[in-house]
């Protein structure tokens, strides 16, 4: 049932995200214009990222205290898609970067950060694919993924404010209030719902069909 709740409530919102984000007009941002259009499909992506590592993390955890085989397939299968967002997050922000600083890419921190998740994230498939043993590779990628973890506050969150950046400023400012025109917002947290939706429907979508295959290799040996 929830997964049916996630995949048309989904389509739904980000349906009406990509009507909305062309046709309704912004207000004038300095420097950005209609360009500042493209918040509303990083920001939701980047958010996104967190959430899926954040639940690796978690079911990562739970399989080293249970062992239990279904919590690999979920930490795994939210790392997948973790890293799926933080390419697409990557893809949008080189946007923004081209649109606003003249090229794709400009090794500002934040673009550094999320270069730098890509490789650690990276190397955690490189780890799972390494090994032959399923005990053994479960094992030990549950453990890289709460050691990878570790790292995402730090690049997403502590770096790229503690280091001079090209990047405008944070949906959420200083005071924790949201600073955006009334019309942008409505559009954003729709966007940020739906695409969230759309990670959730992905997600058990995958974890359905990983725990299939998973009992088919069992019973075929």
């Amino acid at each position: 049932m929830a997964i049916k709740i996630f995949k048309y409530s989904s389509i739904v919102l980000v349906t009406a995200v990509i009507f909305l984000s062309f046709l309704i007009p912004i207000p004038h941002i300095p420097a950005l214009g209609d360009k500042a259009r493209v918040l509303y499909y990083h920001v939701p992506m980047s958010w996104i990222s967190v959430v899926a590592f954040f639940m690796s993390m978690v079911y990562a955890v739970k399989y080293l205290r249970t062992r239990d085989p279904q919590y690999d397939v979920k930490q795994y299968s939210a790392a997948e898609l973790g890293f799926v967002f933080c390419i697409l997050a990557t893809a949008t922000g080189s946007l923004w970067a081209k649109f606003n600083w003249g090229a794709f890419w400009n090794w500002d921190p934040r673009q550094t950060s999320i270069f730098i998740l890509l490789l650690i994230y990276g190397a955690y498939f490189v780890l799972r694919a390494s090994l032959d043993n399923y005990e053994q590779k479960a094992r030990l990628s549950s453990v890289y993924a709460i050691l990878a973890f570790v790292t995402v506050p730090f690049f997403v969150f502590i770096m790229p404010r503690v280091v001079d950046t090209l990047h405008p400023d944070p949906i959420v400012n200083s005071r924790g209030k949201i600073d955006m025109d009334p019309k942008m917002l409505y559009i954003f947290l729709t966007s940020l719902v739906g695409f969230t939706f759309l990670f959730l429907y992905m997600f058990q979508l995958k974890v359905k069909t990983e725990i299939l295959n998973l009992k088919l290799k069992n019973s075929s040996n």
